[in-house]
């Protein structure tokens, strides 16, 4: 049985346990919400000893780190130490985003390598196929994923939603940018070139045949997700949308684990209307999204866009938020890059757990605060999101009285405050 075949005869499954235990929640709660379909959680059969991870409604926002080869930048031990980094600092899952040559290798070796749950997009490997992409058949679309499925991967992004009534739209539309989503594109090109209806849309049932046997959750990517603030919450974002929520349905009725990705680029305004609109078309599937990035105009400093719409986004339902590196839209991410961008999107997920009152978030808070209230520097940098940063800058500048730091010093206003108390 899947994760959502268990919890609907009434099964606590051990993942069901070990996320209870992460939460501070009830198994059958946790049971619960798999059952609903408002929580998956990511285990393939074939991941061995894969860390059980909940995303959804009232669990605490889960934050995923890309990484993989490309082209240019064939390294493996680099993203193997981005994948370490990565569980070091408390992500909660990869996503293997190799697009270069023969992908499975490398796949293989980061499930063995991690025990965090990974994920990937099975068309990536359309240009590794040995096939013109006109030439591949919807066939070798479905062995794609099937690969993926066999090798242990524990969700996959399928652009199941863009289908020739969305080509259509798009011929129609005013975008910028027509679609920014790289496996977006490639169904759209294939689409184009053969005349045929997507593959993982118009084979849908065989897609869910796959992922049932693996017990692989289905990440519904959003082709169509717009790519500038210009192009947000258009026909064309909604239409996939729509597609998307049946596709929910119908993956939920069959057994499988499902959650939607949403977008992309958008002004602050649209964020709530944007998660609402998609809970509710998508009948409470955990949503996953990209940013938002509220702004177009800050290359080099994305995390800091993405992180600002990201907790908007968490805040409003969102379940869980793809990082976003000062990389972005410039080139493949460095360790240092994939560090700021973890810490970035760490920063928007408690924010917004704090913000909707997730159980833990406060309790984390008030540590720090009372630690400041003590100037407790020790108990300040244990409780501190990245230790390793604050620690470094104190040791940078040294205060006279270690009591205090070098930016008010005699001045500062809670050793004054001690000082100044009653005494009994």
């Amino acid at each position: 049985m899947t994760q959502l075949e268990a919890a609907r005869k009434g099964i606590i499954t051990p993942e069901m346990e070990e996320v209870a235990r992460n939460e501070g929640r009830a198994p059958e709660e946790i049971r619960a919400l798999v059952a609903e379909g408002a929580a998956v959680i990511p285990a393939n059969r074939n991941h061995s000893g894969v860390s059980a991870c909940g995303i959804g409604r009232g669990l605490r926002t889960k934050v995923n780190v890309n990484l993989g080869i490309s082209p240019d930048c064939r390294n493996h031990e680099v993203e193997f130490a981005k994948a370490e980094l990565a569980e070091r600092m408390g992500a909660n899952a990869l996503m293997d985003l190799s697009c270069e040559g023969d992908t499975r290798p490398f796949r293989k070796a980061l499930i063995a390598r991690t025990r965090l749950p990974v994920g990937t997009v099975p068309v990536y490997d359309a240009e590794g196929m040995g096939k013109s992409l006109e030439d591949l058949t919807a066939d070798d679309f479905l062995s794609m994923l099937a690969r993926h499925a066999e090798d242990g991967v524990d969700f996959v992004t399928l652009h199941a939603g863009i289908t020739r009534e969305c080509l259509d739209l798009l011929e129609e539309g005013e975008r910028i940018m027509p679609v920014v989503s790289r496996g977006g594109s490639l169904i759209a090109e294939w689409m184009r070139k053969t005349g045929e209806e997507n593959p993982f849309y118009a084979c849908f049932d065989r897609v869910l045949e796959i992922c049932r046997e693996y017990d692989v959750t289905i990440s519904l990517g959003d082709a169509c997700r717009p790519g500038a603030v210009h192009d947000a919450t258009d026909s064309l974002q909604i239409q996939e949308l729509i597609t998307l929520g049946r596709l929910v349905k119908r993956a939920r009725k069959a057994g499988v684990q499902v959650m939607v990705e949403g977008p992309g680029h958008m002004r602050l305004p649209e964020i709530e209307a944007n998660v609402l609109l998609q809970k509710k078309l998508c009948h409470g599937a955990p949503f996953y999204v990209l940013g938002p990035v509220v702004t177009d105009v800050a290359p080099g400093y994305d995390h800091i866009t993405s992180a600002i719409g990201g907790a908007l986004a968490a805040w409003f339902g969102a379940d869980f938020l793809c990082y976003v590196t000062p990389a972005e839209h410039v080139r493949l991410p460095t360790l240092e890059d994939v560090r700021e961008g973890i810490i970035a999107a760490r920063i928007a997920a408690h924010a917004a757990d704090l913000a909707k009152g997730i159980p833990g978030a406060e309790a984390w808070d008030r540590c720090m605060s009372e630690a400041r209230g003590r100037l407790d520097w020790d108990a300040m940098m244990e409780e501190a999101l990245d230790p390793e940063k604050p620690s470094r800058m104190r040791a940078e500048s040294v205060p006279g009285d270690p009591r205090v730091c070098t930016m008010c010093g005699r001045m500062c206003s809670i050793k004054r405050m001690q000082e100044a108390a009653p005494h009994p």
